[in-house]
């Protein structure tokens, strides 16, 4: 495992840190010891930063982080959860003090913490990027001692420019994979001047980058790949990357021809990633401990080739470009 600087936090975390959102829930079956041993697989290969949510199964990724850090008392284990999504109706209104520390400290009840590492406000409306007294309510919070660092998730490239402007922010959580390379050109520069630590979520598009879905393939009632297909729930953009899956199943067929011999294409997704100094880290997730060792292995392998660069970028501007591009 190789480590880069998370910004301005002094934290330096692991290439291939974990997130958790799928051991909380809206992934299918989860099972607790499952979960468990893919955390604990993840800390043996190097792993030492986990992002998580306080509604990630209602606290209950939290818990098992808490969990976690119990069993590993000897280890360096960052954690990095979010705050905002709790909120009902979830409008910029609610970005207050009052709601933020309610927030937090149920977060570090259920993380067992003192001060939370880092706490992320979760995809705000984008409306909350202009109010400045959300920002001050998180540097309140930041001089209560409550939390060491502060950062902001979105869903657009736009909203993390906004974000940086506040001097506080130190981590921009976007998703940014094969399939969603707007940041690279229009944010990845700013948050390098600012040193701004960013973290690549929804690394695998939903899993789309593993290869292992198909035409064919089903989801649970309670995965978010079958509710939020269509953004019924949600942001589209967080189910496959907001991209039509005929569209990228085509990119993927394409993209299998460019993995090296001996590597997942999961691990090829996820070197892609690396390939970009601006990121801290990607975050991908894992149920099991297989899918967690399979994922850290990225951070081993060599650089992706010119070549090989240039087509996966072909594959993008031919499938997926028109499809997201302009609108993250």
């Amino acid at each position: 495992m190789k480590y880069r600087p998370l910004g301005r936090t002094g934290m330096n975390v692991s290439e291939i840190s974990f997130g958790a959102w799928a051991i909380g829930g809206s992934w299918g079956v989860v099972d607790d010891e499952q979960s468990m041993a893919a955390l604990h697989r993840a800390v043996d290969l190097g792993v030492n930063f986990i992002d998580t949510a306080d509604v990630y199964g209602d606290g209950h990724s939290e818990r098992l982080i808490a969990r976690l850090k119990r069993e590993r008392p000897n280890d360096t284990i960052y954690v990095a959860t979010k705050a905002g999504r709790r909120l009902d109706p979830h409008t910029a209104a609610g970005y207050t003090y009052e709601n933020l520390r309610q927030f937090v400290e149920r977060s570090l009840k259920n993380l067992e913490m003192e001060s939370l590492d880092l706490v992320q406000l979760h995809c705000p409306p984008t409306e909350v990027y202009s109010r400045a007294e959300v920002f001050a309510a998180l540097d309140r919070l930041q001089e209560e001692g409550k939390i060491r660092h502060y950062g902001v998730s979105v869903e657009k490239a736009d909203e993390a420019l906004k974000a940086i402007e506040y001097p506080n922010v130190k981590t921009v959580q976007i998703i940014f994979n094969i399939f969603r390379q707007r940041p690279a050109e229009t944010f990845f520069r700013h948050a390098q001047l600012k040193r701004v630590g960013i973290l690549a979520r929804v690394p695998l598009a939903s899993g789309l980058l593993t290869g292992k879905i198909t035409a064919q393939s089903t989801f649970a009632a309670d995965d978010h790949r079958n509710f939020n297909r269509y953004g019924q729930q949600f942001d589209v953009g967080e189910t496959f990357s907001g991209v039509d899956l005929d569209a990228g199943l085509a990119a993927v067929s394409g993209l299998r021809s460019l993995v090296p011999a001996g590597w997942s294409m999961a691990q090829y997704a996820l070197r892609w990633i690396l390939m970009f100094d601006a990121v801290s880290c990607a975050i991908p997730g894992a149920k099991r401990p297989d899918q967690a060792e399979d994922n850290c292995r990225a951070a081993d392998l060599p650089p992706i080739g010119e070549t090989q660069m240039a087509a996966t970028k072909v594959l993008y501007d031919t499938y997926v470009r028109p499809l997201v591009h302009h609108r993250w």
